[in-house]
């Protein structure tokens, strides 16, 4: 199993808060929640049971429906069944994919309330209408989302784990890596955007270095997701299939405000908005948001009706942006890396750096205003996140973000951004393919260090 950030959350509530609730591990298919979560139950608990609700034998679901009130035959049963000896406060109960199966999530108040074992619980579509219907959600279930591999991750599933520890410490110290470790850093960037995080995507690309068998996996998971938006989306499923179709389009464009005249000519956000929310909720898409008047309470004035839509993971962006052809091939992707083809680098650079600011727990917003005739007034901003900041004592301020794929760029919507809300501004960070470089609050990171922000 591939090392994943999310071990070591898992360890923290063991330690913590296992006794007073629940954990349910939640994210998109495919992105490895389960494998983690019985790497976890080996390692860290003396015997544990894992339920797979969708594969739910006949006599699981009897033992649910019938011994549920009497929790001592409940356990021995389910003990027997999976010929596993339970111990008190040493093993673990997993329940996988527990959206297939809501009476056994409407079963963790009872359970954890009763005290006797730790419960871990993995699902995917977990708040969607049809997975939460008729049941009472419990209290002492705490949510941990789980996304794709971030670069980091795939740095160590690259083998390359001296190298990652070498990233941090330069963002930390704001040194530039020597050139040789910085060519190699930007080249594992480039495969990481177009293998993306997907843990089986990158063993095969580990196994194989094949970026055509990798492309074989990321279709086959596209598939499952347009499976899913077939069965669960109900009445929006065809809008959000537009939507999801549009993806690459939008993205490639120099303005990335989704436009919903792309998908219907008559498309109005309110009709539209149950079906971004569904796919947030699925975890396939990030949706960022525009935020109207910045502050550090970024999602006080963000327009629901002013969005982009990145793709979860940009592997699948990639994938999805060639879908019009029934595979990628090997060379197609390797004309990509080493820059013999042109495509939109800037549509997967940005997708990417969206991707990592997820996994490292940020809410996506960005700031976009045009005023016409008003030059001075105009300007875009990719991110913005709060951070602490040094020259206010460490109190938050808006960290500005701009991504730049080449190595030539402007930066008049930063200066712009600071002309007009001044106190309210922190760090601004240029992340772009060169080194790292200091002038006064701005930084300019390589692409490779967003993960670290």
């Amino acid at each position: 199993m591939f090392r994943r950030e999310v071990y070591k959350k898992l360890l923290e509530w063991k330690g913590n808060r296992s006794r007073e609730e629940a954990l349910l591990v939640e994210g998109a298919r495919r992105v490895g929640k389960s494998a983690v979560v019985e790497e976890f139950a080996k390692r860290e608990y003396e015997t544990y049971i894992l339920i797979d609700f969708s594969q739910l034998p006949k006599a699981v679901r009897e033992i649910f429906e019938e011994k549920r009130d009497d929790l001592d035959t409940f356990f021995m049963m389910i003990s027997a069944y999976y010929r596993v000896r339970l111990v008190e406060r040493k093993s673990l109960i997993v329940f996988d994919e527990i959206q297939r199966y809501p009476i056994a999530r409407e079963m963790i108040k009872y359970l954890v309330a009763e005290g006797r074992y730790d419960y871990v619980e993995t699902g995917s579509l977990i708040s969607i209408k049809k997975n939460v219907e008729g049941i009472v959600i419990p209290s002492e279930e705490a949510k941990m989302p789980m996304g794709p591999m971030d670069f980091e991750e795939f740095c160590w599933a690259m083998g390359e784990e001296v190298l990652a520890g070498l990233m941090r410490r330069a963002f930390e110290e704001l040194e530039p890596l020597p050139d040789a470790l910085h060519r190699r850093a930007m080249r594992l960037w480039r495969e990481y955007m177009l293998v993306g995080g997907m843990p089986q995507a990158v063993s095969r690309y580990t196994e194989t270095r094949d970026f055509g068998e990798v492309d074989h996996v990321k279709r086959n998971i596209l598939a499952l997701y347009a499976d899913d938006t077939t069965k669960f989306a109900g009445r929006d499923a065809s809008r959000v299939r537009g939507i999801f179709a549009q993806m690459p389009g939008q993205l490639s464009k120099h303005e990335k405000k989704f436009t919903l005249s792309s998908v219907s000519e008559d498309a109005r956000a309110r009709d539209y908005a149950s079906s971004f929310f569904w796919l947030g909720e699925a975890k396939i898409v990030n949706i960022c948001r525009n935020v109207t008047d910045p502050s550090v309470g970024l999602a006080l004035t963000s327009d629901e009706g002013s969005v982009k839509c990145y793709m979860g993971d940009t592997g699948l962006l990639v994938s999805q942006a060639f879908a019009d052809r029934d595979a990628t091939p090997n060379e197609v992707y390797r004309d990509i890396l080493f820059e013999r083809l042109s495509i939109n680098e800037g549509m997967l650079v940005e997708n990417a750096v969206a991707q990592q600011l997820w996994a490292a727990g940020y809410s996506l917003h960005f700031f976009s205003r045009y005023e016409k005739g008003n030059a001075r007034a105009s300007m875009d901003i990719d991110f913005l996140v709060v951070r602490e900041y040094d020259h206010a004592r460490m109190k938050p301020r808006i960290s500005l973000i701009e991504v730049k794929p080449g190595k030539r760029y402007g930066t008049s919507s930063l200066d712009k951004f600071k002309g007009a809300y001044g106190r309210r501004v922190g760090t601004q960070y240029v992340l772009h393919p060169k080194g790292i470089s200091v002038k006064g609050d701005r930084v300019a990171l390589p692409l490779y260090l967003a993960h670290v922000l």
